[in-house]
């Protein structure tokens, strides 16, 4: 599906709490869609994460949270787990899906299209480690990839710019 896929609307994802969700459903909203862990030493991204969510939901922003565990075992956890610590450690209120792998063979469909879009250090596609983040504008399309050791705060007037196209 990565190679037919126009936009990061075109996939299907399972929420935390197994229900499916189309990515349709976040069409005209600007994506943050972050690979997280909650045994991490960037975990406590999930603030600043959350913070971002809090500040620009009400003008169309998200932040879309698929738990990995390919990274040094670093989410080891059940989705009731995942979900329990996010809600209970960082008042996590934006959307997360179930278990994904981001690389691979069996990466997630979504994952292949952004790393394809957006390319890494010296362009690669593959993830390095949790908390990479993609911006996704407003019709799909992947508008920056950020690494793990970006903070959350730092990319807010990236988000305020797609935030304010086509609004």
């Amino acid at each position: 599906m990565a190679q037919t896929a126009v936009s990061a609307y075109d996939f299907h994802a399972t929420a935390i709490d197994g229900a499916p969700v189309p990515l349709d459903r976040y069409r005209g909203q600007v994506m943050l869609i972050v690979n997280v862990a909650s045994r991490c030493g960037f975990t406590p991204q999930y603030r600043g994460l959350e913070d971002l969510y809090r500040r620009h939901r009400d003008r169309g922003f998200v932040v879309l949270g698929f738990p990995c565990d390919q990274f040094g075992h670093q989410e080891p956890g059940t989705e009731s787990e995942i979900g329990g610590f996010c809600r209970e450690t960082y008042d996590v209120t934006f959307p997360l899906f179930s278990k994904i792998d981001v690389n691979g063979a069996n990466a997630h469909p979504l994952y292949g299209f952004l790393t394809s879009q957006r390319k890494g250090w010296f362009g690669s596609a593959s993830i390095k480690w949790n908390f990479t983040k993609f911006l996704v504008g407003r019709e799909g399309d992947v508008v920056a990839r950020y690494g793990s050791r970006k903070e959350p705060s730092t990319i807010e007037p990236e988000i305020e710019r797609a935030l304010d196209r086509s609004a």
